[in-house]
């Protein structure tokens, strides 16, 4: 299930331009959706491109580094891409670009799985796709990985970023998933690309003959393709309960692809990441290069600039999956693959539900959008419980289906939210 929609890709085109001297960074003290992290520095404290600031509490002690060197100015707190403000470790960039370790070149696959493991555990390696999960758990099993996964779908409206960080990497990108096979023992990877997306394409079938077990996959031109799931329906016709590695598959963003080429060829902790700057409110839509932590303010006045438009709506994120922002104080984290800017518009009128059961028909999860909705009115969690709201993804195809203009995400969301409290 899914929808086709406009795709709107051409305003930020396939190109990246840099932004990598900011006067501040503001590290995120988050994990994920969850702020829960261990801080190691204090203000005064000199740090180094790499330095570990904090790590995640609990399970998952994925590192979080700096992406600059300089003095910590104390923890403060700053908008997040949830939209909330979370503490971030505020460091003013002394330009010297000093790393806490070396750098020194290494060969891709001299890695054992072990050494595999350790490395993209210790340069902080998470998920570039927008849920920020921790990378070395994906591979660290004794299971056999049959399947790779490389994620460059890019399925929301507007967003870029993969795409562009592909065309500029992608020798460095199909040496990287080619190494990871080998060290893994994995039989095959599938690189899976938007049917729209002939420029890429083109580009990858330029480089990928040496590679036999690396396959193209196109995918329908549909929303939301790009999730995990359906690409896992779609390129290998089955389907999982929790996690796709039940099932001897792995998934990977292709941004977090070359996130792992960095750490295993330079030990470069998750430091950087690529952007898009995009929308009708902007001047100069593109895609940008920043460290973690810099201002999405700073970015937007020294690259891009506004339109002279009296009301702009901001969004973490694209326009289906990404939050609405009051303002652009927002420190850019892994989780940030856009910042779109948007005329604002007059939202019209929400009637009532007429059940005409189009948000089930685009479902791409297969729920009961209208029966979670009266559950969770009723606060009926037994029956929240049946109905598997916890499965939604938040997609939003719901609300922009609905011909009541109920925002039927933001409904859904809350009842997930109400079912966990519930639980607890």
């Amino acid at each position: 299930m899914g929808y086709k929609l406009s795709d709107l890709k051409k305003m930020s085109n396939f190109t990246i331009t840099e932004y990598l001297t900011p006067k501040y960074v503001y590290i995120p003290l988050a994990s994920g959706r969850d702020e829960n992290v261990t801080i190691f520095v204090k203000k005064g404290d000199y740090v180094a491109i790499g330095t570990v600031l904090g790590k995640r509490k609990g399970a998952n002690k994925v590192p979080i580094h700096s992406s600059v060197s300089g003095h910590v100015v104390g923890i403060v707190k700053k908008l997040y891409v949830t939209g909330e403000m979370v503490r971030c470790v505020k460091i003013e960039n002394d330009g010297k670009e000093s790393y806490a370790e070396s750098t020194t070149k290494k060969k891709l696959n001299q890695y054992t799985k072990e050494s595999f493991l350790e490395t993209i555990l210790d340069t902080g390696i998470v998920g570039l796709g927008g849920e920020g999960f921790p990378t070395y758990i994906k591979y660290n099993t004794d299971k056999k990985i049959h399947t790779l996964i490389v994620n460059a779908v890019e399925c929301e409206p507007y967003i870029t970023s993969d795409t562009a960080l592909m065309m500029e990497k992608c020798e460095e990108i199909l040496e990287t998933v080619d190494a990871i096979m080998e060290i893994n023992h994995i039989d095959r990877a599938m690189i899976a690309v938007s049917k729209a997306n002939t420029e890429l394409i083109h580009k990858l079938n330029n480089f990928i003959g040496t590679y036999l077990n690396i396959k193209i996959k196109v995918v329908p031109n549909i929303y939301p393709m790009g999730w995990e799931r359906s690409l896992v329906r779609e390129l290998c016709h089955t389907n999982y309960n929790d996690i796709p590695l039940e099932k001897g598959i792995v998934v990977n963003n292709v941004s977090t692809i070359y996130a792992i080429y960095e750490a295993l060829k330079y030990h470069k902790p998750m430091i950087e990441r690529v952007v898009t700057f995009t929308g009708n409110g902007f001047k100069q839509p593109c895609n940008v290069r920043i460290k973690i932590g810099t201002l999405a303010k700073d970015v937007i006045t020294s690259l891009i600039g506004y339109q002279a438009i009296e009301e702009i709506q901001l969004v973490a994120g694209g326009p289906f999956m990404g939050s609405s922002l009051a303002n652009d104080n927002l420190a850019l984290s892994p989780e940030v693959n856009c910042v779109l800017a948007l005329p604002y518009e007059k939202e019209e009128p929400i009637l009532p539900c007429i059940r005409c059961g189009k948000c089930a028909t685009v479902c791409p999860a297969k729920l009961n959008p209208t029966g979670i909705d009266k559950a969770y009115r009723k606060k009926d969690f037994k029956k929240l419980k049946q109905l598997e709201v916890e499965r939604c993804i938040g997609c939003g195809l719901c609300s922009y289906i609905c011909p009541a203009n109920r925002n039927v995400r933001k409904q859904i969301a809350l009842a997930k939210q109400r079912l966990r409290e519930e639980e607890k």
